[in-house]
């Protein structure tokens, strides 16, 4: 409980004054529903002893009956306004919790999230976001004011009716209600569970099945993985089938505990009112307020059913949220700066370093190729260089600074894989610079060659596909090298920027990098003779 308490915490504090709205307006609705059966029972058994004792001509019909059509109505009025509240700051909190999990998880270091699955990652935080939304609606919120609406009525029934009927029924209803609550919590945690990981496999297996079916297709694996779907889902159906069992026999013991409390009432009530110590007509107030009382602990019965399902969430969501605070860091450099490493080494676990007393500078302006081969340390020494690793010992520096107090975006790396989204060439290119202009995004696709291509497809509002669907590997390459000029970087990174392009095309695009970033810092890992004839200066590892 105490993870769900932490998340109910998280999602209050953006939405502070919505859900302390909806819990009132939770509130109200519930003493509105006790005073409208109470009001009910006691309209009913006064009028009718009004006439059996033949005063019912001066009996007042009106002002009870006028109050009862007051409540009725504004019991329902109130719940609309509260579902809406609850319902809809519910929602915003769940849409700034999906950000901060996903910030956080940016914060990872760059080896854990080579090793994440970006798709599988995703899906995750999707399902234990949505698996939350039942901590405020269904857990939280109801148990706040359903005993804050017990403890009301305890006081209210003490003073109407008789303490020991109002005692009795306070006892039942948190008693009772909290062991059936805890019992079905018990029962239901490992098949809620069940169906949960059932329902994240077959999600998974059925997002592989669509977009691999053509792999699947040749290799001749689609009918087993349409099989490992069927398996899935199967095991989720038959874990949801015995959460909803357990939910049933949650909502009957409490109804089992309102008729108790309400059979109680009415024998403390008929035996005071034979006593002569009550009125029947205030005996049948405890008795029917009683029975409105069950929509106090009735809201709980579906927490029952997703508790295990929201702790699984909370614990993975509130791992994925405590993240150490960073020390503040410095914004990322404007003008020119050199980029130097000073006897920087660098090794994973036991085994030897990758890099061992390396020594570079790259001044403003200046281009300097990596060359080696595969595996001697190229691509490692451009993650140093961005910060996204740390050395073992020496320093990674943009000028006099360690690159690791800066900010992101002090240094731009460029990768091997094009990372694109779905939308539009232009969406794309404006994740770099969201106020650029068009004119902007054009001139960046003119130095890498793409103008012909990007007026071939529509011009920059033609739509990529996922990942970028749309264009050719060469094509991706060079709309990410436009986006990385839009950054106007003081030091760019790039790791073979040329591989799949002809020559003249690679040349074409070394050319206008060096144009349109005639201040820049380049360091490249350098493969092709086009790359290395572009630098002014080699540096061969390995050698």
């Amino acid at each position: 409980m105490r993870k769900l308490w932490h998340i109910f915490r998280l999602m209050v504090q953006g939405e502070r004054k919505a859900l302390l709205r909806g819990l009132a307006l939770s509130i109200l609705v519930l003493i509105m529903g006790v005073s409208l059966l109470g009001l009910s029972g006691w309209f009913i058994v006064a009028a009718s002893a009004a006439g059996l004792i033949g005063t019912g001509a001066v009996f007042d019909v009106f002002r009870p009956s006028a109050m009862v059509r007051f409540l009725a109505i504004g019991r329902t009025a109130t719940r609309y306004g509260e579902r809406i509240l609850t319902h809809d700051a519910t929602l915003r909190a769940l849409a700034k919790l999906r950000v901060t999990l996903l910030s956080a998880l940016s914060t990872r270091s760059h080896d854990r999230l080579i090793r994440l699955r970006g798709a599988q990652a995703l899906n995750r935080i999707v399902a234990d976001v949505d698996a939350l939304d039942g901590v405020p609606l269904r857990l939280f919120l109801p148990l706040i004011a359903g005993g804050m609406t017990q403890l009301l009525a305890l006081a209210v029934l003490s003073w109407l009716v008789d303490w020991r009927v109002a005692v009795v029924i306070f006892a039942t209803f948190t008693c009772g209600g909290l062991a059936v609550v805890l019992w079905g919590i018990r029962q239901a945690r490992q098949p809620s569970r069940r169906a949960e990981s059932a329902a994240q496999a077959f999600r998974s297996r059925f997002i592989d099945l669509v977009t691999s079916r053509e792999d699947l297709t040749v290799y001749g694996q689609l009918p087993d993985q349409v099989a490992a779907c069927q398996v899935a889902e199967t095991r989720r159906q038959a874990a949801a089938t015995t959460t909803d069992l357990i939910e049933r026999q949650a909502g009957a013991g409490l109804m089992v505990i309102s008729a108790l409390a309400a059979g109680a009432a009415l024998w403390i009530g008929g035996g005071l009112a034979e006593a002569g110590e009550i009125t029947p007509a205030r005996a049948a107030i405890g008795f029917f307020a009683a029975l409105a009382l069950m929509e106090t602990v009735a809201p709980l019965r579906r927490s029952v059913a997703e508790m295990g399902r929201m702790i699984g969430a909370a614990r993975r969501v509130t791992e994925l949220t405590d993240v150490p605070d960073l020390p503040e860091r410095r914004v990322a450099p404007s003008g020119p700066v050199s980029l130097r490493f000073d006897a920087v080494t660098f090794g994973r676990g036991t085994a030897a370093p990758v890099l061992k007393d390396f020594t570079l500078s790259v001044t403003p302006g200046e281009w300097v190729a990596l060359k080696g081969p595969s595996g001697v340390g190229k691509s490692t020494v451009l993650l140093l260089a961005a910060g996204a690793l740390v050395p073992g010992a020496g320093r990674v520096c943009l000028d006099d600074l360690d690159v690791a107090d800066f900010a992101d975006g002090a240094t731009t790396l460029v990768g091997q894989r094009a990372a694109l989204v779905q939308g539009s060439l232009a969406d794309n290119l404006r994740l770099a610079a969201p106020e650029a202009g068009d004119a902007e995004l054009w001139a960046a696709l003119d130095a890498v060659a793409l103008r012909t291509v990007v007026e071939a497809k529509g011009g920059l509002e033609a739509r990529l596909g996922p990942r970028g669907a749309g264009l050719s590997g060469g094509e991706a390459r060079r709309l990410v090298l436009a986006r990385a000029i839009l950054r106007k970087p003081s030091v760019l990174l790039l790791d073979e920027p040329t591989e799949g392009l002809d020559t003249a095309t690679a040349d074409q695009v070394l050319a206008g990098l060096r144009r349109m970033l005639p201040d820049s810092a380049v360091l490249m890992a350098a493969h092709r003779a086009e790359e290395q004839g572009a630098a002014d200066r080699i540096v061969t590892l390995g050698a």
